[in-house]
């Protein structure tokens, strides 16, 4: 197996002798030994709730084997797949018929009662939250609010952070075929899209004057010249292409992440005196948190204070013509 969480986990848990595990996990004859043992009973789950889902046929059937052609043994395997959820033939049509959609989906017109949604939430929604409003904030000594507040784009002290002249919010999306920053090294998930763009709205394109295609350097109040200092002395210019769409609310840009390295295998390295030579396609396309707001006081990102996550959708750039 691949060594996942999951396969981890087990093989643990194997080792261990912990009960609900390894062979007969699941009871006589049902092993817990490899993570389709669970997922695909997860599966049946859904495509029992309620009305079961429809068998799958002769054809569908087909085409998810043929689907999973390219996968060794190791991974997909049918009769172990089946064996994994008993071998009973209608439960395994019906697993195929979820797993060929990617789901289970009702009907647009079944899930509204009039004007309000049929599948309520029906669960407590805390309008006050008594931790929040009890806790401090470390740095003021002031207490956090306990119910829902807007407040100005702001440091980690309060103060506000007055952006006029930086009329752009930057903020960051990922595209389908790439991860945040590893897949850069699947060729085939990056022949699907060689590299990214920073996405601009035809209003504001026509603003700036920009086209599709143009390069562009990003820039920001707290770094004005664009570049990632890596810190070896050698600097990379956050500059991308530009790609015109409407599907995005007008003062916002956006990036896909996971393109842009200059490392992670783009460059030249030595190591014991063998140079390992780079894959400039690693490089392509653009990275632009560096471009992202810096707290005056804290001298990193600004935070959400509550949470302490990165504010990434609070800073605001410029983009100049490269």
């Amino acid at each position: 197996m691949p060594i996942s969480l999951e396969a981890t986990i087990l093989a643990i848990a194997e080792k261990m002798e912990l009960p609900g595990f390894g062979k007969d996990g699941f009871g006589n004859g049902m092993d817990f030994r490899r993570e389709e043992d669970l997922y695909l009973k997860m599966v049946a789950n859904v495509a029992f709730d309620g009305k079961p889902v429809p068998e799958a046929d002769g054809q569908e059937l087909e085409m998810f084997e043929k689907t999973r052609r390219h996968l060794p043994d190791t991974i997909f395997d049918a009769k172990r797949w089946k064996k994994a959820v008993g071998e009973d033939e209608k439960t395994w049509r019906e697993i195929v018929y979820v797993l060929n959609r990617g789901g289970r989906y009702q009907n647009y017109e079944d899930g509204y009662d009039g004007d309000l949604v049929k599948n309520k939430y029906g669960t407590l929604v805390n309008l006050y939250s008594e931790k929040a409003a009890t806790t401090k904030n470390s740095i003021t000594g002031k207490k956090f609010s306990g119910i829902t507040k807007h407040y100005p784009i702001s440091d980690s002290q309060g103060n506000e952070i007055r952006l006029d002249e930086y009329n752009l919010h930057l903020i960051t999306h990922r595209e389908i075929s790439m991860t945040k920053s590893r897949t850069a090294s699947n060729y085939w998930l990056l022949s699907l899209m060689p590299e990214n763009a920073i996405l601009v709205n035809k209003r504001d394109a026509d603003k700036l004057g920009l086209k599709e295609g143009d390069e562009v350097l990003v820039i920001s109040p707290t770094n004005p010249k664009g570049v990632w200092d890596i810190g070896n002395g050698v600097e990379k210019k956050m500059i991308g292409k530009v790609k015109v769409i409407q599907g995005i609310r007008p003062g916002v840009v956006t990036f896909g992440l996971g393109w842009g390295h200059w490392a992670y295998g783009s460059k030249d390295i030595v190591i014991d005196d063998k140079r390992i030579a780079g894959d400039p396609r690693r490089e392509k396309g653009v990275h632009a948190n560096a471009a992202m707001l810096i707290d005056p006081y804290l001298k990193s990102t600004l935070s959400d204070l509550v949470g302490g996550s990165v504010s990434f959708y609070d800073s605001k750039v410029k983009l100049v013509r490269a």
